[in-house]
């Protein structure tokens, strides 16, 4: 981790400390006011929930530090990309979309984009290293791409892409901005579904847009004041919580994948295994230059369905669950979503138990 990074985790869990009085507390407040005294509208701070409040100022704070750039908080991921999409699009353009990526962002552009009239073109992630963006208004990718775990090339992908007269999103949910920095890659705009490793404990929903273009964050910010949708003070409070861990839970959880990688991709009962931390994992040379870690998320291939189901139900550490990026191991097999993988494919989220009490956990599961 470089010296500028190092900082910015440090201002991540004192950022507040310079603006504390004697007697305040340390800890972040808990702020559920939905209206603030108003003698005078101007000047004043906050208006109206809905405009803002000081929890999620404080949370949008420590991740425009993380971001290095301006951050609009969402009630969600899918708060946070609905907001770029439409902020970013209108009727007669194009769209270039992962067809291999998070589905509910193609449900929500094939059932709300196309029918406003936005031209909607999926494509799979590896197709984005030679895609002709001719046309395109807005070029959305997610990489690694979940579930499959593919990776392209952000900085060549935006310089095409810009090229074309385009602007890029990048989903950057897997990495986070601890391992992935696609606006310095040169991405316009970064959306992220922080219900997952930033939060980390699977008890908040939150997202944000994250940018360095005031006039694009500016629609941003007012799509999701005029939308409504606003993200809940309990949940800020509770990411801004589970921010100031994100790096150690970061360290153990990518350390403990590593492992269990190399130990699945030699087990008998595994046909196939994706990580880009693997030496022969296709997308190893180009996430050693582009990342800053290999995550913790491990694509994993069993025989068949029932192999799979009975791997899930018979390891105790894993829960079974459709989310990732918790302190809890996850496990689920994703063909059941409608998802283009094999019947079989397990899609693990590596947590931060021990790593050989899981490990052994899994291993006795698979025999």
């Amino acid at each position: 981790m470089n010296t500028d990074m190092q900082r910015r985790l440090a201002d991540v869990l004192h950022h507040r400390s310079a603006g504390l009085e004697k007697g305040d507390p340390v800890s972040l407040p808990l702020t559920t006011s939905t209206s603030f005294h108003l003698p005078d509208v101007q000047g004043a701070p906050y208006i109206y929930a809905r405009n803002g409040t000081p929890t999620w100022a404080a949370v949008e704070a420590q991740l425009a530090l993380l971001e290095d750039a301006e951050v609009v908080g969402f009630p969600s991921g899918m708060g946070a990309i609905s907001a770029a999409l439409f902020a970013t699009l209108k009727a007669g353009q194009r769209v270039v979309l992962p067809s291999d990526g998070y589905y509910v962002t193609r449900v929500l552009s094939e059932g709300f984009l196309a029918p406003l009239g936005v031209d909607v073109v999926q494509i799979p992630t590896l197709d984005y290293a030679t895609a002709d963006f001719s046309g395109a208004a807005v070029v959305y990718m997610e990489t690694p791409s979940n579930p499959g775990l593919d990776v392209v090339d952000i900085a060549d992908v935006c310089a095409r892409a810009h090229a074309a007269g385009a602007i890029v999103i990048v989903d950057n949910t897997t990495m986070t901005p601890l391992m992935q920095r696609p606006l310095d890659l040169g991405a316009d705009l970064v959306v992220a579904a922080d219900t997952k490793a930033p939060a980390g404990h699977s008890d908040a929903l939150f997202g944000h847009v994250a940018g360095r273009n005031s006039a694009q964050m500016a629609r941003v910010r007012d799509w999701r004041r005029l939308s409504g949708a606003v993200p809940g003070s309990m949940e800020a409070w509770l990411l801004h919580r589970g921010l100031e861990t994100l790096e150690v839970r970061l360290e153990r959880m990518c350390a403990s994948a590593a492992v269990i990688a190399v130990r699945l991709a030699e087990h008998e009962a595994v046909r196939a295994l994706r990580y880009p931390g693997l030496p022969d994992d296709p997308a190893h040379a180009l996430s050693r230059r582009q990342m800053q870690g290999f995550g913790f998320l491990i694509g994993m291939t069993l025989e068949n369905a029932t192999v799979a189901e009975r791997f899930l139900e018979r390891c105790p550490y894993l829960v079974r669950s459709t989310s990732f990026g918790g302190t809890h191991s996850a496990g689920e097999r994703r063909a059941r979503w409608g998802d283009a993988v094999p019947e079989g494919f397990v899609r693990l989220s590596i947590g931060v138990e021990p790593v050989e009490a899981l490990w052994g956990a899994m291993a006795e599961a698979l025999r």
